[in-house]
């Protein structure tokens, strides 16, 4: 699970009770990202916390517009003063990597009383990014919300209400790709909204019912065995290298998905040779196989597809299922890049 906040900034859940609610939800890994600073792993909150692995990096946050989540970082970077391209760089030049947060997020006029969906947070140079946050579930949700109604469904109902990142999302991130790898990953920008009175939180969507959404699988090179250094550096990197794919877990579990190219993995890079890609589901559904955004392979029903590819391009998986009477996105990978 990527891009929460806790007490430690504007989210209203202290940090056990984050791992506690993504160990209760069946959480491998919880990547913390308060605003502007690494408090977390600061006060030694980083670890396991039961079966669940909770990781600290930051919210860069410059007033309104252009936020990175910032992760392999060990001080918070300073956006004072920086454009946009200044703080990709900033986080590049302290050895770690980082991914733009809601970079396609413009305001919502019935959440405008929510600074976090209230106000566009759109990052205004993609160019110069190594990630980029594809779906943001409480911010892409947002968008959809047209009245009182909408938002009591989105906030109460999540499942119900939410059907697919916004098209326009999938498309800058097929425009990016075509130049170089960029990293995409589906993030939840948790605040678990409310108050706390009394040591206690009052919330409108807990921490736990956010973990039933949106998740982002990480592909780790080696097992995590419970020393965290190590677990750290395997799931950072496979972050990095964009080992991972995008699973609407509210539509169904998505363990299991697999992508590759002969060998090529997902977020991997090789010369194109006619490759076969083969994908392979946890369960039969709708799946598309896109090259540069353009469908070249599909099935229904199944739980594989087996594609040889027939021209150098960035190629990568999307797949969907029907839950409470609608067509909704299930799994998005990400892609390979045959050049």
């Amino acid at each position: 699970m990527v891009h929460l906040h806790s007490t430690h900034s504007d989210g209203t859940g202290t940090v056990e009770e984050i791992a506690r609610d993504g160990e209760r939800a069946g959480v491998d890994v919880v990547l913390l990202t308060d605003h502007d600073n690494l408090d977390a792993a600061r006060f030694g909150e980083e670890g396991w916390y039961g079966s669940t692995l909770l990781l600290a990096g930051h919210e860069v946050s410059p007033p309104v517009r252009n936020h990175m989540l910032a992760f392999g970082v060990e001080e918070e970077i300073d956006w004072e003063g920086l454009s946009p391209r200044g703080i990709a760089d900033a986080v590049r030049d302290a050895g770690g990597f980082g991914i733009a947060a809601h970079p396609f997020s413009e305001a919502s006029q019935p959440f405008r009383w929510l600074s976090s969906l209230g106000r566009s947070m759109l990052w205004e140079d993609l160019d110069c990014v190594d990630g980029i946050e594809v779906w943001s579930f409480v911010s892409d949700g947002g968008q959809n919300v047209e009245g009182w109604r909408d938002a009591l469904q989105m906030i109460t109902r999540p499942e119900r209400y939410v059907t697919h990142p916004p098209q326009h999302n999938l498309d800058e991130w097929d425009r990016l790709a075509a130049s170089r790898r960029v990293v995409g990953i589906g993030g939840l920008d948790a605040h678990q909204f409310g108050v706390r009175v009394l040591g206690r939180a009052l919330r409108l969507m807990s921490y736990h019912r956010s973990f039933s959404q949106l998740r982002t699988h990480v592909l780790v090179a080696e097992p995590l065995n419970g020393e965290l250094e190590h677990d750290r550096a395997l799931v950072f990197e496979a972050l990095r290298e964009g080992r991972c794919y995008i699973c609407s877990h509210a539509v169904a579990p998505g363990r299991g998905f697999g992508f590759e190219a002969d060998g090529v993995e997902m977020g991997g890079e090789a010369a194109f040779d006619g490759q076969e890609l083969r994908v392979s589901l946890p369960r039969p559904a709708e799946v598309r196989l896109l090259a540069d955004g353009d469908e070249v392979a599909g099935a229904d029903g199944g739980s594989s597809l087996a594609h040889r590819a027939e021209r150098p391009g960035v190629y990568r998986v999307e797949a969907y299922l029907e839950t409470y009477g609608r067509r909704r996105t299930w799994l998005l990978s990400n892609p390979v890049y045959l050049r």
